[in-house]
């Protein structure tokens, strides 16, 4: 059997659950299996992208996808799985979600859209190297006085 894609889903119990498509080459015979999410039972049979995270992928600029999907194959890899989740793209290497604060969301809307998807990630990924699970306003000053010299100036 060859997997052909995989989509995510809700189950009836509202816990996550993995929609496989799979494919036999030789009699071309396709099945779908609905299964708990992350227990793929041998049914993926490669590295696989969701098409959740296909989808949001594809929404990228060219230039942060290349980057994106990288780091995502690397840490789905390095979890010793197969798929990429739409998760493991919100996720930096920590495994947890970076949140945002009000303020910090707002500021980032701002931000001209051609480079805002890029200032997204970077500053996701500061704060996840950091070891910190909060983008802030002052994580953002700082980091654009780094890359742009534009900081708040202190006097």
């Amino acid at each position: 059997m060859h997997t052909e894609g995989i989509e995510e889903r809700a189950g009836e119990s509202g816990a996550p659950q993995w929609f496989i498509r799979s494919e036999c080459r030789g009699c071309e015979l396709k099945i779908g299996v609905e299964v708990p999410e992350g227990q793929t039972y041998g049914l993926v049979d490669r590295l696989m992208w969701t098409d959740e995270a296909l989808h949001r992928l594809d929404r990228l600029p060219p230039y942060i996808a290349t980057l994106i999907k990288k780091d995502a194959e690397q840490a789905v890899r390095q979890r010793d799985c197969q798929v990429v989740t739409h998760d493991v793209l919100l996720c930096p290497e920590i495994g947890e979600r970076i949140e945002w604060e009000p303020e910090a969301e707002r500021r980032l809307e701002r931000v001209p859209a051609p480079v805002r998807a890029m200032a997204r990630v970077e500053l996701e990924r500061t704060a996840a190297d950091r070891g910190w699970s909060r983008v802030t306003v002052s994580l953002m000053e700082e980091v654009k006085a780094k890359y742009f010299g534009m900081g708040v100036q202190k006097t």
